[in-house]
This record gives C-alpha cells, structure tokens and sequence, in this order.
C-alpha cells in the first residue's frame, strides 16, 4: 500500500511539473533595455515595493531620484516599436501584468508612453 501511494505521489509530481513548463513565462519586448537599477531577477519580484517607496519620497518629502523614477522605467522599457509599456500583449508592463493576473494602475496618472522631447541645450 505504502508503496502504491509513493508512486501515485510520484506520477503526480512529474505530470504537473511537466505541465507548468508547458506554460512557459511570457515573451516580453524589454525596449532598449540595458543594465537595469537593480538585478533584473529582483526587480521583477520587487519592482512594486520600489515603486511605491520611491512615490512616497516623492510625494510626502520632496525627493525625486531620477535613477529609481517610472519616468527612467519607461525610457528604457518602452518598446521601440511603439514607445510605450502598454498596449499589447508583449508589452514590457503589460505583457507580465496580465500573465500574473496583477492590475496595473501606475498609467491611470502617469504616461506609459516615451517622451519624445528631446532637450537640448546651448553650451
């Protein structure tokens, strides 16, 4: 019997294990990407917890680190074929946010778009 239920136990384990890597992560368009702020791995396991401690430096003391914006997020993210983080499948926000099923409400205020002025200044 013992034996029985260890090899149900192990018949169990190699079929799911064989059907989550079916799924596979989502294919995502990084933009220009390049070394990011923090060790990708870690970002896109905590990249909500620096957004929201660097939003709070911002908007109760005044502090802005352009490095740590979603501003500087965007600029490298967006995709080159259409600028943005959002707006389909692949997209570098988007593409994740719909594969975890975790809503995405940094763009209700914030552009998820490149900008697209460029300064220039006369030295």
């Amino acid at each position: 019997m013992t034996r029985l239920i260890a090899l149900l136990l192990a018949l169990c384990c190699c079929a799911s294990a064989g059907a989550t890597e079916s799924y596979g992560l989502p294919k995502i368009d990084i933009g220009k990407g390049g070394e990011c702020v923090k060790d990708p791995k870690w970002m896109r396991k905590n990249h909500m917890h620096l957004l929201f401690e660097q939003r709070d430096k911002t908007v109760h003391k005044g502090i802005r680190d352009e490095k740590l914006s979603l501003k500087n997020c965007i600029e490298c993210h967006a995709s080159t074929k259409d600028n943005s983080v959002l707006g389909r499948a692949d997209s570098f926000c988007e593409g994740c946010h719909r594969y975890e099923a975790v809503k995405i409400d940094c763009f209700e205020c914030h552009s998820s778009k490149r900008s697209s002025a460029m300064v220039q200044r006369d030295h």
